[in-house]
Parts: structure tokens; C-alpha cells; sequence
């Protein structure tokens, strides 16, 4: 009999696939865990190496201490014009504006006492279509448009996203569910579950 009489094709292929599963079922769990320490090592390796000492941790420690130091400051009563003074400043130098003024409003969004996604909703597009967003500014009477309301609606897998004025009867509060648990359902393009 031949020698390739005797070799099996089908369970090769079987076993091919089945390696090819496991490779890709690794794949899936080792990739963002990975991402995820390379991301977090990275910051913080950044975050330490901003204030040059010799002993590793030190450095992103007097960064927090300073970051917090200075909100401090930023609270008391006597050096709050002082902040004032300088972030209107910042504000007059017409290309520091608009970077300053983004990034700040940004993390405002975020953290702080105007935190603009807290107020996840679905909004009704067309018979068949909704999407979920956020409202960040419920009136709009400023350009006209009292019965509209600001969503923002971000892409998934991307740090960016559009905002929409629409009638406030298309737009229904979302209840019983997380700000966060809509944002990363959102931006994993719904592959992440609403816990």
C-alpha cells in the first residue's frame, strides 16, 4: 500500500481547525489583557518618569501629590482669583484657546460638578431605528430651538462621536441603568454588555 494512502486528510483538517479554534480563543483572552498592563505600565511608567527621581514609584507619586495639592489650592478661598486670573489668560491666546478650552470641558464631562453623561438616553430616529446616547444640554433656545435637546452619540471603538439636536418627544430617559454601562456598551459597538 502507498504511504499516502495510509495519511487521513479529514482528521487533519479537523485537528488544523481545532488548533485554530484554541489559537483564536487565546487570541481573544491574552489580547486585551495584555493591551490592557501595556496601557497601564505605560502611563504610569509616563507619569513617573514627568518628575526625574531615582527611586522607581517616587515620581508618580509627587505627581498625584502635586495634582491634588494644586485642586487644593484651586479650592481656597483666597487663591481662586489667582486660577481665575491665569485660566483667563489661557483663554485669550486665540489657538491655547481652543485646545484649553476642549480638553477642559472634555474632562468635565467626566469628573467634577458638571458631569455632562449622566444622562444616558435612546433616541427614536426613524420607525425601525433608535440609538443611545447622551443629552448634554437640555435647552437649546440659544439657537432658536426650545423643543430641542443636545445628544451626543459616540462612535464605538473610537474616542469621538456627533451631536444631534432633536425634538425632545423622540428622546426617552434611560432608567435602571449605569451612565458608564451605556458609554462602554456604546463605544464597544454593543458587544459589551448592559449589566
Amino acid at each position: 500500500m502507498n504511504d499516502n494512502q495510509d495519511f487521513n486528510f479529514p482528521a487533519m483538517a479537523f485537528t488544523y481547525k481545532r488548533i485554530l479554534s484554541y489559537f483564536l480563543r487565546g487570541l481573544l483572552f491574552v489580547t486585551p489583557v495584555v493591551v490592557t498592563i501595556y496601557i497601564i505600565f505605560e502611563t504610569i511608567l509616563f507619569l513617573d518618569n514627568l518628575i526625574p527621581v531615582p527611586l522607581p514609584g517616587i515620581g508618580i507619586l509627587m505627581v498625584l501629590a502635586l495634582i491634588t495639592f494644586v485642586g487644593y489650592l484651586a479650592s481656597l478661598f483666597f487663591a481662586k482669583p489667582i486660577f481665575d486670573w491665569f485660566e483667563r489668560g489661557l483663554i485669550k491666546i486665540p489657538l491655547v484657546n481652543l485646545i484649553y478650552t476642549s480638553i477642559k470641558d472634555l474632562m468635565g464631562a467626566f469628573v467634577g460638578d458638571k458631569k455632562k453623561f449622566s444622562s444616558p438616553v435612546k433616541v427614536q430616529l426613524t420607525d425601525s431605528l433608535m440609538r443611545l446616547g447622551f443629552i448634554t444640554q437640555e435647552d437649546m433656545s440659544i439657537v432658536g430651538e426650545a423643543d430641542l435637546v443636545a445628544v451626543y452619540f459616540p462612535h464605538s471603538y473610537n474616542v469621538s462621536g456627533n451631536v444631534f439636536l432633536v425634538p425632545k418627544e423622540n428622546v426617552t430617559p434611560l432608567t435602571g441603568v449605569k451612565s458608564s454601562d451605556v458609554m462602554k456598551f456604546m463605544v464597544s459597538g454593543g458587544v459589551s454588555p448592559l449589566v
